[in-house]
C-alpha cells in the first residue's frame, strides 16, 4: 500500500501548467480572433482615418469666409453642392458652403466644418451665426493613427474595440496564440445522454459542463460521449480523437482506487500518473501525455470535477494561449457565518460573494455531489491546508468566479 505523501495543490498546478505549456503562434483570420492574444504587434498599412472628414453634419467652408460670423451677424454663403458620406469629396470654391454629412470627406479647399446647428440648415444658401477656426471639426487624415505606426502592441487581447480597428485598417488575419482543443469525455457504464435514463444510469451532465468551462475559459471543446468501463472501448474512444488536432485530452470519473476505474487502468501503463492532491474536493487526480498528447483525469464527481478544473486547468488552458489574466481574480471578505476545514487539506467551499458588502456566505455543505449548491455559487473560499475552524467575521480568500 502506498505511503506516499500527498501532492499540494501548488505542486499539482505547476505539473499541470508544464504539461499543457504554451502553443504556438499562428496566423488566424480576423472573424476568428475575438479573445485571443496577438503574438505580434500590428503596424498600421494605411492612416486612420485615411482621408480628412467631417465630425459633425454641417458645412464644409473656408474659415476666412465665416471670421465675421456670430450671433445677431450671420454670414450667409451659397451651398455649392452635398457631400455625403461615400462620396468623392471634390472642391470647395471660395466664398460658398458645401453641406456635408459626418464622416463625409472634406472638399479639397475646405478647413473647417460649421455645425448644422449654428446655422439656419439651409440647402441653396445657409446663414452661419458663429466663426469657426480652421480644423474645427474635422478628423484629419492620420488623426488616430499615422501609417506606419504601431497600431496595436503584442501580447495585447483582442476584443471587440481591438478587431474594430484592424477591420478598419484593412486587415483581414492576424498571428495570434490559437485556442487550445480540448477533448472532454466522461467515463462510466452508468452515464447516458438519453433524458430518460434506464434504471441505475444517471445522465451525463460533467461532460457537458466540462466543455462549457472549457468554451469560458477560451478554449475549444471537443466533447465525446462516455465510453464504457472497459479499457480497449476507452482507448477507441481516445485514439479515434487524437488525429483532430487535440492540444489536450480532459477526462472526468475513473481515477481513484475503487474497482472499474477504467481511465486510471487504460492510462496508468501508459504515460499518466495518478496521485492525490492535498485539497477537498479534488483529492484523486491524474495527469500526463498519451501518445503524444497533455492528458488532465479529473474526479468524477461534479463538484470535484469542476473544482478540478477551476484550480488546475482552467489556468493552464489560458496560459496556453497567452492570456493576459490566466488566473480568477481573488478577493478578502469576511465569512458570514462560522465553517470548520479538515486539518492538512487545502478546501474549496462554494460561496456567494456580497460585492458591495464585501462578506461571503457558504453555497451548502462541504460534499463533492451537491451540483445544485455549485449552481448556486459564484465564488470559491479558498481555506489553507492548517485552517481547521473559523468564526464568522473572520477574512478569507475568495475567488471571484464571475471574473
Amino acid at each position: 500500500m502506498s505511503t506516499s505523501p500527498l501532492r499540494t495543490v501548488a505542486e499539482h498546478q505547476g505539473r499541470i501548467a508544464d504539461l499543457v505549456g504554451t502553443l504556438a503562434p499562428t496566423t488566424i483570420p480576423l472573424t476568428d480572433a475575438a479573445g485571443l492574444v496577438l503574438a505580434e504587434p500590428v503596424a498600421s498599412p494605411e492612416a486612420l482615418p485615411s482621408f480628412d472628414n467631417s465630425a459633425m453634419d454641417g458645412y464644409a467652408v473656408r474659415a476666412a469666409d465665416i471670421a465675421d460670423a456670430g450671433p445677431g451677424r450671420p454670414v450667409t454663403l451659397p451651398v455649392a453642392g452635398d457631400i455625403p458620406a461615400g462620396s468623392p469629396g471634390g472642391e470647395l470654391a471660395p466664398g460658398t458652403a458645401h453641406r456635408i454629412m459626418t464622416g463625409a470627406p472634406l472638399p479639397r479647399g475646405a478647413d473647417a466644418v460649421v455645425e448644422v446647428e449654428a446655422t439656419d440648415g439651409g440647402t441653396a444658401s445657409v446663414a452661419i451665426s458663429a466663426a469657426r477656426e480652421a480644423g474645427s471639426f474635422v478628423r484629419v487624415a492620420g488623426g488616430d493613427i499615422e501609417a506606419g505606426a504601431i497600431a496595436l502592441p503584442a501580447g495585447i487581447l483582442l476584443g471587440p474595440a481591438q478587431v474594430g480597428l484592424l477591420t478598419a485598417l484593412g486587415l483581414q488575419a492576424v498571428v495570434a496564440q490559437p485556442r487550445p482543443r480540448v477533448l472532454v469525455c466522461s467515463t462510466g457504464s452508468e452515464l447516458t445522454d438519453d433524458p430518460e435514463p434506464a434504471a441505475g444510469q444517471i445522465r451525463d451532465s460533467n461532460s457537458v459542463m466540462l466543455a462549457a468551462a472549457v468554451e469560458e475559459a477560451g478554449g475549444v471543446a471537443v466533447r465525446r460521449l462516455w465510453s464504457a468501463d472497459d479499457v480497449p472501448t476507452f482507448l477507441g474512444v481516445l485514439d479515434a480523437e487524437l488525429d483532430a488536432g487535440i492540444d489536450l485530452v480532459l477526462t472526468s470519473g475513473g481515477v481513484s482506487a475503487g474497482a472499474y476505474e477504467v481511465v486510471k487502468d487504460a492510462l496508468a501503463p501508459r504515460g499518466v500518473e495518478f496521485t492525490k492532491v492535498a485539497m477537498q474536493p479534488g483529492m484523486p487526480q491524474g495527469s500526463g501525455v498519451y501518445d503524444g498528447t497533455p492528458v488532465v483525469c479529473l474526479p468524477g464527481n461534479p463538484v470535484s470535477s469542476l473544482v478540478s478544473f477551476e484550480v488546475f486547468v482552467r489556468p493552464a488552458l489560458r496560459a496556453a494561449f497567452g492570456h493576459p489574466r490566466p488566473y480568477r481574480d481573488v478577493v478578502r471578505a469576511r465569512l458570514a457565518e462560522p465553517l470548520s476545514s479538515p486539518q492538512g487539506k487545502r478546501q474549496f467551499r462554494r460561496g456567494v460573494l456580497d460585492r458591495a458588502g464585501g462578506t461571503v456566505t457558504l453555497s451548502g455543505p462541504a460534499g463533492s455531489g451537491f451540483l445544485g449548491w455549485m449552481a448556486r455559487a459564484d465564488c470559491l473560499v479558498d481555506l489553507a491546508p492548517g485552517t481547521t475552524a473559523l468564526d464568522a467575521g473572520a477574512d478569507v480568500d475568495v475567488w471571484d468566479l464571475t471574473r
